[in-house]
């Protein structure tokens, strides 16, 4: 069974790239978790909320120029950031590059807390990946429930389990398709006159990282557009510092393709996206930055410096902190408001006050410090905490916040882990849940209001790093019970 299920993954593409391009499976579990359906039901209707409320905020740039000022002077790459989007839109709230469209394909993250009920661990406005993965990890596990029935129902924790539909890579790739048709079709007007004629194939830049290894996931999506018409290129910040230029009416040109009608950042998040060994640079990493600005000032974009800012630690902690009412500011009615403060987990400001507090806080496992870095690894837990919050100086208190922490239950029935075609038993499987939404220039573009599948990612309760590219964790899928 886990033979045939690691031939099953390569097979499919749920790989990673090795040195020499052989590929290695994505770890996997061997069955997939279980949730309550009204849990999963009731998350796929805030979820569409919480990306409308994300997509608004990130376009009210004097809020996001003025709550993230004192983040900026605390974080050297939010400062770039901060200083990028005043670039983009100055110091008004309004569009100053009609070009620009926005594309916000989101994933927000949740764990279903033991004692209060699914929250919020934070919101993926850039390089949210892993749909591909995810959907293929359904397919997995719907393969060996067909191929190995009483084998996979020894590993289920409820035998009338119904899995859940995840279509992630489809509806994702149905999103970006109708941004770069619209894209496309808006410049063919534009070109002839005033009427669509016959256009160019539409075209997706993915911008990626130079050798890493996470291709076959990319390699999914660009498959699943070219069966909707749609080309995708993949470029590296430092290719594209040569190759990008302005065609007529603002057309963004790449050399050698043409016009580019969507633009995905899988790179970006982080300074190490924009260092290139190779410049010799008065202000580090200003050149590749300036590119990513480039870009943005043309065509629709994921993500937009909007919405990397908007995703960001501190303004899920400002959401957190503020009254249902102001959420009015972004068009969401009290009930909406309501509904999305449901899920969203306490978070605490970093200050003198905060620290005294924490340091005389009997339970220290009840919390989780975050700066605002994305990816794996930028957490501290435990006591460990109170150390790092003591080493802080008060100009860098902004650049960090205070998170409950969450504590979901743990798998009844023990399962297998499988990586490098290793099985491993695990007794205390805990996971998250990550779901995808997709908005096209301030509007939904799936037929859920914006839903576009799911990610479930598993590890060790032991295990504070849960990253399955980078941590502990395992890609897994989700069966319902009622």
């Amino acid at each position: 069974m886990l033979n045939e299920a690691s031939e099953w993954a390569i097979m499919h593409g749920v790989a990673f790239r090795r040195d020499d391009n052989t590929a290695r499976h994505c770890p996997f579990s061997i069955a997939p978790m279980t949730m309550q359906r009204p849990v999963f039901e009731h998350l796929i209707k805030v979820t569409p909320l919480l990306t409308k409320l994300i997509d608004r905020v990130s376009e009210d740039h004097d809020f996001l120029q003025t709550q993230l000022a004192d983040v900026a002077k605390a974080d050297p790459f939010f400062k770039r950031l901060l200083s990028l989007h005043h670039q983009v839109h100055g110091s008004k709230n309004q569009r100053l590059t009609p070009a620009r469209k926005p594309l916000l394909l989101m994933r927000t993250d949740y764990m279903d807390d033991r004692e209060h009920g699914a929250k919020v661990i934070e919101f993926n406005g850039i390089a949210a990946g892993m749909a591909p993965f995810e959907q293929r990890a359904t397919e997995l596990h719907d393969f060996l429930r067909l191929q190995w029935p009483q084998e996979f129902e020894g590993f289920l924790e409820h035998k009338q389990s119904v899995s859940a539909d995840n279509k992630g890579l489809t509806q994702l790739a149905s999103g970006i398709a109708q941004a770069a048709q619209k894209v496309a079709a808006d410049f063919a007007v534009k070109f002839s006159g005033g009427s669509a004629q016959t256009q160019a194939v539409p075209t997706f830049l993915m911008v990626v990282q130079e050798n890493e290894d996470n291709v076959y996931d990319q390699h999914l999506l660009e498959v699943a557009l070219q069966q909707r018409g749609i080309r995708t290129v993949r470029r590296t910040f430092e290719q594209l510092s040569s190759q990008l230029s302005t065609g007529d009416h603002q057309r963004l040109i790449l050399e050698g393709i043409g016009g580019i009608d969507v633009v995905y950042l899988r790179a970006g998040h982080q300074y190490a996206d924009y260092y290139s060994p190779q410049r010799d640079e008065a202000i580090c990493c200003e050149a590749l930055s300036q590119t990513r600005l480039f870009i943005e000032h043309h065509v629709a974009v994921n993500a937009t410096f909007s919405q990397q800012l908007a995703t960001s630690k501190t303004v899920q902690m400002l959401l957190t902190i503020m009254p249902a009412e102001a959420y009015s500011r972004w068009g969401l009615t009290l009930e909406e408001a309501h509904l999305v403060k449901s899920v969203l987990a306490e978070m605490k400001p970093i200050n003198t006050d905060t620290i005294n507090w924490f340091n005389r806080h009997p339970n220290k496992q009840e919390w989780v410090l975050k700066n605002q870095g994305e990816g794996g690894g930028h957490c501290v837990f435990g006591k460990d905490i109170s150390a790092k919050l003591n080493s802080l100086t008060p100009k860098e208190y902004d650049a960090w916040a205070l998170m409950q922490r969450l504590f979901p239950h743990e798998r009844e029935a023990a399962t297998i882990a499988v990586r490098d075609s290793e099985q491993t038993w695990v007794n205390d499987l805990v996971s998250e849940i990550g779901l995808f939404t997709a908005y096209f220039d301030g509007q939904p573009v799936t037929a859920l209001n914006g839903y576009a599948g799911y990610l479930i990612r598993s590890k060790p309760a032991s295990e504070n790093e849960g990253g399955i590219h980078s941590g502990q964790g395992i890609l897994d899928s989700l069966v319902l019970v009622d």
